[in-house]
């Protein structure tokens, strides 16, 4: 919206600003973290490293949030619950989640760690759990034991290990995945921080089939105190765009004018 390029690989992960503003849930036209259920996790969870942003990606789903792992992982983070690992090779698996298991490569890990499975073994584990096949189970959970059991895991210890990780492993999402996600999540938030009009600007005109968001996004900016101008035959373009530290309405957002008038009107 304003022709300003900026390198989003250059973009540093710990910005306070950025956290500052997905800290108040000021999250409205931010990727994946907009939602009224995300931005009240984001009011709880105070997230103040970008691991933080990889974790609520994985965890925000059916799944985890009916587990009560999220409200875990928010307790935790702010040291109303205890961080506790059930064996002391878990903790540096666990440790950028608080102890909560929410990537399906953290149950690799551990399988991989403990017991000694090859990490193609690990994966079939992995998918078994995901898939809930009992056989199948009951024969990993053997060879889990086993290679526990021989690395002087307590066997108890490890039981109790394996029930935890069939009982995530269903809710785990693939951590590549949730960091891909979370990059663009950071960088909405970054841009929305820094430069909030172009940003919002630059949204509204991406809805601009949708008036539902446009009105969403409208209100975000009179919320953060910038100006929409109503739209112009002599200022307006055919997309939102910015006038000062204003944004003018776009022409394409307006009902029932054609593509074909804007542009004679821009013209």
């Amino acid at each position: 919206s304003t022709g300003e390029t900026i390198d989003l690989k250059a973009i540093p992960l710990d910005d306070k600003p950025t956290f500052d503003l997905l800290g108040k849930a000021q999250s409205v036209g931010v990727f994946q973290l907009e939602s009224s259920g995300m931005r009240d996790l984001l009011r709880k969870l105070m997230p103040d490293t970008f691991e933080d942003i990889i974790a609520i990606n994985a965890l925000f789903r059916p799944g985890p949030i009916q587990s009560g792992m999220i409200d875990d992982f928010v307790k935790r983070k702010h040291g109303k619950q205890k961080v506790t690992y059930m064996h002391p090779a878990l903790e540096p698996i666990l440790k950028n989640t608080y102890g909560v298991i929410a990537y399906q490569d953290q149950v690799m890990q551990v399988a991989n760690r403990l017991a000694g499975f090859t990490l193609a073994q690990a994966d079939l584990l992995r998918r078994a759990m995901g898939k809930k096949k009992p056989e199948e189970m009951a024969r990993m959970k053997q060879a889990f034991l086993e290679g526990c059991i021989a690395r002087d895991v307590p066997k108890k210890t490890a039981e109790e290990i394996f029930d935890l990780m069939e009982k995530f492993a269903g809710y785990g999402f693939v951590r590549a995945h949730s960091a891909a996600y979370a990059i663009l999540s950071y960088q909405c938030a970054y841009l929305k921080a820094h430069h909030p009009a172009a940003y919002l600007a630059a949204s509204l005109t991406s809805e601009v089939g949708d008036t539902d968001r446009i009105v969403a996004l409208v209100d975000e900016a009179r919320r953060m105190g910038i100006s929409v101008l109503a739209p112009d035959v002599n200022r307006s373009q055919s997309n939102f765009t910015l006038e000062g530290t204003a944004i003018r309405f776009g022409l394409n957002a307006v009902k029932n004018v054609g593509v074909g008038s804007v542009e004679a009107i821009v013209k």
